[in-house]
């Protein structure tokens, strides 16, 4: 049963290794690190950080392996697995998708009676910031804005060493990322998604997540939502056990 795991924003393949472990016991399991991010110590200047990229990249790598993946994909991963999935459904046999990141057309909420979150461009104004912070060569103030703005106050300082580590490492794919401005999920793709779905989310996720969970529960055929108790965004970091665990459950019962 092979699994490919999809790391979100400023990190790379070790943002699983409280995973990787874990769910080899009963999987084969792909943890690359996205174009640009860690191994690669990438200036942010140059093109090939774009979800349209990552997209392919990982298009490439399923089917090298000859045979299609379950994909578990994280914030910005999340989406870009979610992508993934609705282009190339061939390749795709179950999606998990853990606080997935990205933009989605407003009327998706409506349709499922869920608040439309604030427009692409607003949510974009924090990310500009923190990456004039890096370049001003205040990396650690840069993330500690980022980190927060998505995962919750305070998050930056309490995260381990490790973590903050792995962010300073893929600082400037922040540069990739303001950048990168893709098309909005519409209607069409998310029906084009016919897998079994798992959605995970933290209790105390900040917006726009719950939201996006909701109103992605409403749209996909076969979908399941779960919330993780007392964690907010980085659940798989804060309470790997119960991560691994649903996880793993979902997948026995395919």
């Amino acid at each position: 049963m092979p699994l490919l795991m999809v790391h979100g924003s400023l990190c790379d393949y070790r943002f699983w290794s409280a995973q990787i472990p874990v769910l080899a016991d009963r999987c084969r399991v792909l943890a690359p690190s996205l174009r640009h991010c860690f191994p690669e110590h990438w200036s942010g200047e140059g093109d090939g950080f774009s979800t349209e990229r990552h997209v392919a990249d990982l298009a490439e790598l399923i089917e090298r392996q000859g045979e299609p993946m379950h994909v578990l994909g994280h914030s910005r991963g999340g989406n870009i697995a979610l992508r993934l999935a609705a282009q190339r459904p061939d390749l795709v046999r179950s999606l998990l998708l853990a606080d997935p990141g990205g933009d989605f057309a407003p009327e998706l909420f409506a349709q499922a009676g869920v608040p439309v979150p604030a427009a692409a461009h607003e949510r974009n104004r924090f990310r500009l910031e923190a990456l004039r912070l890096i370049r001003d060569g205040q990396a650690e103030a840069g993330l500690q804005l980022f980190v927060d703005t998505v995962s919750g106050a305070g998050i930056w300082q309490r995260s381990s060493a490790r973590f903050r580590h792995m962010a300073l490492d893929n600082a400037f794919t922040l540069a990739g990322q303001v950048e990168d401005r893709p098309s909005p999920v519409v209607a069409e793709e998310l029906a084009a998604i016919r897998c079994p779905v798992l959605l995970l989310g933290g209790e105390r996720s900040p917006p726009p997540f719950p939201a996006v969970l909701r109103m992605l529960e409403h749209h996909l055929l076969d979908a399941w939502r779960k919330v993780l108790p007392g964690v907010s965004h980085g659940m798989n970091v804060q309470r790997p056990a119960l991560f691994n665990r649903l996880v793993g459950e979902f997948l026995d019962a395919l």
